[in-house]
Order: structure tokens, then C-alpha cells, then sequence
């Protein structure tokens, strides 16, 4: 599929419903969810993905496709692992994945290991790969999570180019779907929301035609916080690039948010029949043959019913463009030319950019730490998609700035004004959604995982593009920006990558030597002290620094030691 970067695109879907052992409920919606999710994969006018499944296998079969799935890969290439399957955890708190003969008393040779997975991705040299977890407990999976009691996982992935989507945080369970008693398989919500956000195009949120990771993530905790799942999905992410998962699909892409005129109605539309819709014959002589019709615009098709008009708006057009789209009357460009011109939409408007101030200890800004952040931001308006307008509101442009959203010439720095009239929109709403009051979105609160690499100092902004507000209009995510702020130690003073100590030891030690205890970010750390020390001496211990932010290794912790006094004031050992 053209479009995406270049290198494969593969997926692996591993999908276990079945088990053995009756301590693992059967479960109706791996399946469902292994094959719906891959026929969005495989579309090419969505995905693009050579999609292979594994569903109700040995564990030993789950471990051999994750191996040959990571095996061989190039820089360029993109893989996507899918797991739909009961999730466990050991008495430390380890996950599992569930396969179909896992005893759950046995987990780590029945089972697949959390760190198998871990493994196999950090030996991969693809330098792209999203992972999606829809199981009990997935969020353990996450680098550095710590949950309740039993659930510490510690391991972190290596490398750059890896997100996780995780149905769940660490002791939440994944529901399979609204009715639990019904008998049809249905795709869990996680799954479920996958599924829809790709297949319909509504995860795109800046409407560019693609997907990124971040956007269908972002649908998916809004899907989910929506429909009232007992869940919360999670994500982490270390990309320095954008991920594009799909693209929208051609009939939702070919969508105009603004016309180049209104098209003039049909000087020779007729009225509707009095009853019933009027057989072919009666519009098409039957002596010729009927031309071959057009595709009929999107809100003229079956599969959807047509949008509703103003009760002011007279309805034989609408009547008349419906048997014209159906039967062929005039050939295509009948319908083509009778067919509503789409309403005028409020400009997309790129977000505005924030930076959050955080702290964090010596520790976690030398050695590196995750962190999950509450943010309040804005998303786009489930009810209007952006629109900002209900659905019979008669939108139009605006007279004053013709629909632009701008106002007057540029300002001397060079920035553009808003519309005083519109502000910035660019149209005239005569009724609002009620949702966002006519804004285009609203705001949420959502979940953020973020790296924080070791070697930050004090003052470092990290930033994350596109995990910022949605602009209005439901335009383009702004950036988030992450200030460090570095909390003092109560021992240890840093500067760049090493680390000073002072300590005083007894006028004894510096005499004979010994040893004495020092705080390092490694834990207490017993030091041996040579005899015939003098006050001021510094000792060097090797690598107990910080990491270096752009290279491997750590700094040093450089040990200043002072003698203590004489009784009379004086020191010893001078």
C-alpha cells in the first residue's frame, strides 16, 4: 500500500479462547477478536499488514511464532503483535500470558512468560514495533509498573521505536463485551475499539488520513471511558517518530470540509410519486439501456440512513436524489449533480502547546524512571466529531472573513489574526452541539506513560509531539512538553554526570584506616579508608555517578573527607 514508510509490515495475532485446565474460564471473544482485528489489518485501503493468526495454541507454539515473528527483521519494518488471551501472575507478581494448556499453578513452563516477550523484542532489529495487550492484568507488561502488592514487574524494553497498548492497568480485568451472557461471539471492548477506530477512520483525529499509534490509543481510552468499561487502558511509548497503523479508508478520506461553490438545483428535477417508489422501468425506457450509475454520495448510501434535514427544507430533492442514486436515472451525472453539496466546517486548528512542571528525586533523574501522568487536556467532541455544530444547525461561512478565520493583514512578527466575528472558525453556528458548546471538543482526562531517561538534569523539557490539547475545530494535536524539576538529596550534591559526598570520619580512622559507610544511588556502600589520611583528602569511586544522558556508563562519586576536631578545637593530622 502506498503511502506508508518504507520496509514490511507484518502482524502477528495470538488469540487463545480454549484452555484445559478448568481453574481458565473459556473466553468467546479471542477468536472474534483475532479475526476481526486482522481483516482491518489486511485491508489494503486501511492497514496494509501481512497478517498471520495463532489461535488456541500450545504454549510451546505461542513461544516459537514470537521468535520466528521477531527473527530476521529489517531497520524499516514495522511489526504489530496482538495478544487476546487470560493474563496471570505468579506469587511474585510476574505476568503470564495464558495459552491453551497453561496450568495456572504452573505458569512458567506452561505458560508464556512476560519476559520472553521482553526478550524476543529487544533482540529484534526492526525499529518499530506496537505491541497490543487485551488480557487480565496487562498493564504489569509495562516497563517499571508497580501495582499492588503482587504485581512488580522491572524489566524495560531496550531500544527506541516501542509502544504498548494495554487493555488494562495492573489489576483491572479485560471484559469481554456488554452482554456476557449472550451466546454470540463478540470482540472485547479493548479489541472491540481497535477494530472501530481503524475500520471507521474516527481514530484519526486531525483528519490528515492516517492513524498514528497515539491517535488510536487516544479513541481507544475515550471509547472505553464512554460505554462505561470497568477499564483503563494504558500506553507506553518511547518513539521519536510518528507511527502511522492505517489509513482512513478512501470513502471517509474523500470527504470535503468545504465546497468550491453550491452546486445550483436541478432545473429539471421532478416532484416525487404520489405512493411508492417508482419501478426502473418507469425512469429508464426499457428500448435503452440504463446507464451505469455513479457511486452515490456517502450520506445517500444503504448502509446508512441519509442525514436529517431541517423540517424547513423541502424533500423532494432529497426523494428524487435517492431514486436517481439507486435506479440510474441521467446516468451518473445526474446524481452527481442533485447530490448535496457538503456543509461548511469550522477551521482545524492546531492546539496549543503546554509544558508540565515535575518532580522527581536524585535517583530517578540519574538512573532513569517511568511515570504515569493524569492529564487534563482536550479531545474531540464524540457528538459533533469536531464539527462543532448539531446536526440540523445550518451552518455558513462567515460574511466578514469569507470563511478563512483570519482578520486583516498579518501582524509585524509575522502572526495571523483571528475573525473578531467567528473567532478564528471561520463559520456561523447557529446551534451549537451542546457537548462542546460549539468548540469542537471537550475536555477529558486521560492516562500518559511516560520515559524519563537517566542523565536528565534540573530544567530539561523533554517533549512528546502530538500527546498535547486537539485543537478547535478538532484540528491537529499540540505538543506536551515535560519540564524536570530535580528534588535535592539529602547526602548527595550532583554536578553534571558525578556526584560529591563529604563525610567526617574520627581523627582514629584517618590515623589507622578502616572503614566507614556512604549513600550511593546504588544503596549504602561500605568504603575503605587508608591510614594516614588528611583532612580534605577526595576518594574517586568509579562509576557510582550518574548515566550519561548521550553515551553509555555513569558519572563518578567523588568522597571529600574532614576530620573531625580536637577537643581544644584544633585537628590532627595536618
Amino acid at each position: 500500500m502506498s503511502g506508508f514508510q518504507a520496509g514490511r509490515r507484518d502482524a502477528l495475532l495470538i488469540a487463545t479462547g480454549t484452555y484445559q485446565s478448568p481453574a481458565l474460564k473459556p473466553l468467546r471473544s479471542p477468536r472474534q477478536d483475532c479475526e476481526g482485528l486482522a481483516a482491518v489489518l489486511r485491508d489494503p485501503a486501511i492497514g496494509g499488514f501481512q497478517a498471520e493468526q495463532l489461535v488456541d495454541a500450545r504454549s510451546y507454539e505461542v513461544k516459537r511464532a514470537l521468535e520466528q515473528f521477531f527473527r530476521h527483521r529489517g531497520r524499516d519494518d514495522l511489526l504489530l503483535l496482538h495478544l487476546s488471551c487470560h493474563g496471570i501472575k505468579d506469587d511474585e507478581g510476574l505476568l503470564y500470558f495464558a495459552a491453551q494448556d497453561t496450568d495456572k499453578d504452573l505458569p512458567a513452563s506452561t505458560a508464556v512468560p512476560a519476559v520472553f516477550l521482553h526478550d524476543q523484542m529487544a533482540r529484534c532489529r526492526a525499529r518499530t514495533i506496537v505491541v497490543l495487550l487485551d488480557c487480565c492484568y496487562s498493564g504489569a507488561f509495562l516497563p517499571g509498573v508497580k501495582g499492588d502488592d503482587y504485581v512488580q514487574v522491572q524489566e524495560e524494553l531496550a531500544g527506541h521505536g516501542r509502544a504498548i497498548l494495554t487493555a488494562t492497568n495492573r489489576t483491572e480485568y479485560a471484559w469481554e463485551g456488554d452482554h456476557l451472557e449472550a451466546t454470540a461471539p463478540q470482540p472485547s471492548r479493548f479489541t472491540g475499539a481497535l477494530i472501530e477506530g481503524l475500520r471507521s477512520g474516527d481514530a484519526d483525529a486531525d483528519g490528515d488520513g492516517r492513524i498514528t499509534v497515539t491517535e488510536l490509543y487516544d479513541y481507544v481510552y475515550e471509547h472505553l471511558h464512554r460505554s462505561g468499561a470497568r477499564q483503563r487502558p494504558l500506553m507506553w511509548a518511547d518513539l521519536e517518530y510518528r507511527v502511522t497503523l492505517a489509513h482512513v479508508a478512501p470513502v471517509r478520506a474523500a470527504r470535503t470540509p468545504r465546497p468550491a461553490a453550491e452546486p445550483p438545483p436541478s432545473a429539471t428535477e421532478a416532484p416525487p410519486p404520489a405512493a411508492g417508489p417508482p419501478s426502473p422501468s418507469a425512469e429508464v425506457p426499457p428500448s435503452e439501456p440504463a446507464p451505469e450509475p455513479e457511486p452515490a454520495p456517502e450520506s445517500l448510501r444503504p448502509a446508512s440512513p441519509p442525514p436529517t434535514e431541517p423540517a424547513s427544507a423541502p424533500p423532494q430533492g432529497l426523494f428524487t436524489r435517492l431514486k436517481d442514486a439507486f435506479n440510474g436515472e441521467d446516468g451518473g451525472a445526474r446524481a452527481a449533480a442533485d447530490a448535496p453539496a457538503a456543509p461548511p466546517r469550522q477551521r482545524a486548528r492546531r492546539g496549543l502547546d503546554a509544558m508540565i512542571r515535575v518532580e522527581f528525586p536524585l535517583v530517578e533523574t540519574a538512573l532513569g524512571t517511568s511515570r504515569d501522568l493524569t492529564l487534563d487536556t482536550a479531545a474531540v467532541c464524540d457528538r459533533c466529531q469536531g464539527a462543532g455544530a448539531t446536526a440540523v444547525s445550518r451552518v455558513s461561512w462567515c460574511g466578514q472573513c469569507d470563511g478563512t478565520g483570519t482578520s486583516g493583514p498579518a501582524a509585524p512578527d509575522g502572526a495571523v489574526r483571528d475573525c473578531p466575528r467567528c473567532q478564528g472558525s471561520g463559520v456561523r453556528i447557529p446551534s451549537p452541539c451542546r457537548l462542546c458548546q460549539g468548540g469542537g471538543r471537550v475536555r477529558v482526562r486521560r492516562i500518559l506513560t511516560v520515559k524519563v531517561p537517566g542523565g536528565v538534569e534540573h530544567g530539561t523539557r523533554i517533549q512528546f509531539a502530538g500527546e498535547g490539547e486537539v485543537g478547535p475545530g478538532g484540528g491537529p494535536p499540540a505538543d506536551l512538553y515535560l519540564e524536570v524539576i530535580e528534588l535535592p538529596h539529602p547526602d548527595l550534591t550532583r554536578q553534571g554526570d558525578d556526584l560529591h559526598l563529604t563525610r567526617r570520619i574520627p581523627r582514629a580512622i584517618a590515623l589507622r584506616g578502616g572503614g566507614i559507610e556512604v549513600p550511593t544511588l546504588d544503596g549504602p556502600k561500605s568504603v575503605r579508608i587508608p591510614a594516614g589520611l588528611r583532612s580534605g583528602q577526595t576518594l574517586r569511586l568509579a562509576g557510582y555517578g550518574t548515566r550519561h544522558l548521550h553515551d553509555e556508563g555513569r558519572g563518578d562519586l567523588f568522597l571529600h573527607l574532614d576530620i573531625e576536631d580536637d577537643n581544644d578545637g584544633s585537628r590532627k593530622g595536618r
